[in-house]
């Protein structure tokens, strides 16, 4: 499988607080990954690298094989744009748009000119919210807040989806059709890297790590 995202010998630290020493790792198109390690570990600080939201202290990372370092930030926010999507654990939402604008706004930037509204009406539909297109987010509740920050992620076609707790605090139903839809995304070529607590998603991945001690070991998820 082609590799679309390749980190090697990362570390970060902040001062003498060291977060990830000598990390390797590597995601391949229409691979699912999951990473789960204790609070504090430094996944969401490893995620936020992967998606070039932060730099590595050392190491080196490469996007579709092309290596960052050097690179201007506004060629990496470039490169973000065109390679890179996020569900994060909090929805990061914009107030004054409503649902379905929300969903639409990044990919107006990178897909302009096709029928992004029809999609994004039919992701929403997909995630039961035909109901609260024209609501805006100071009015949903929390789950529909994920949903709708998923079908933003998923409008985008990313090459690369990556998800900080998708599933956290919301009911069984519904972390299970969020998850499906999560893993979905490689039927599409998208290589998928999810952080969680949540075992029973991390178990449906193609491959599961956990961070420990600022390096990923391969777990075996029953």
């Amino acid at each position: 499988m082609e590799n679309l995202l390749e980190m090697r010998d990362i570390g970060k630290s902040y001062g003498e607080d060291i977060i990830l020493s000598g990390l390797s790792f590597t995601l391949a198109r229409g691979m699912a990954i999951a990473i789960i390690g204790h609070s504090g570990g430094g996944k969401t600080t490893l995620l936020s690298i992967m998606g070039l939201l932060q730099k590595a202290t050392s190491g080196q990372v490469r996007i579709d094989g092309l290596d960052i370092a050097g690179l201007s930030s506004a060629m990496l926010a470039k490169l973000r744009g065109q390679y890179i999507s996020f569900v994060f654990q909090r929805a990061r939402l914009i107030n004054s748009l409503t649902a379905l604008e929300n969903v639409i706004a990044p990919a107006w930037f990178i897909r302009r000119g096709e029928n992004l509204e029809q999609q994004a009406q039919a992701l929403l539909a997909h995630f039961g919210l035909s109901h609260r297109l024209h609501h805006k987010p100071q009015e949903l509740s929390l789950g529909q807040l994920r949903r709708i920050s998923l079908a933003r992620a998923l409008l985008l076609k990313p090459p690369i989806l990556l998800a900080d707790e998708p599933t956290n605090d919301l009911d069984p139903a519904l972390a299970g059709e969020v998850a499906a839809c999560l893993l979905a995304a490689r039927q599409a070529g998208s290589g998928v890297v999810i952080v969680t607590h949540d075992v029973g998603l991390a178990a449906q991945a193609d491959q599961t790590f956990r961070l420990a001690d600022g390096a990923l070991h391969s777990v075996a998820c029953q």
